[in-house]
């Protein structure tokens, strides 16, 4: 599967073509953000690292951004096997 750059995210994130894992809305809702805060973080954030999976060797992007109230936050984020971008989770930072 292709490397996520970082205009496929924002993309996927414009095109709402994305779900986010349950993990990551209770993540949301225990740091106080909404999905609009998601969106500000993979809109207007940078690709701070890559990660892989040990488990199942899956390809991880964390992405370093803002949320619309300003805190720094970082998402996690893969490509579905659908082409859909899948929020594994977020956090403030």
């Amino acid at each position: 599967m292709p490397q996520l750059t970082l205009s496929r995210i924002r993309d996927l994130v414009r095109s709402l073509n994305y779900v986010v894992s349950i993990h990551a809305a209770e993540e949301l809702e225990d740091d106080n953000l909404t999905i609009l805060d998601l969106e500000s973080v993979l809109l207007t954030g940078q690709i701070a690292k890559r990660q892989r999976d040990r488990r199942t060797r899956e390809a991880k992007t964390v992405v370093h951004g803002r949320t619309l109230g300003g805190f720094e936050a970082e998402a996690i984020v893969k490509l579905g096997h659908t082409g859909t971008l899948f929020v594994i989770t977020i956090y403030v930072v």
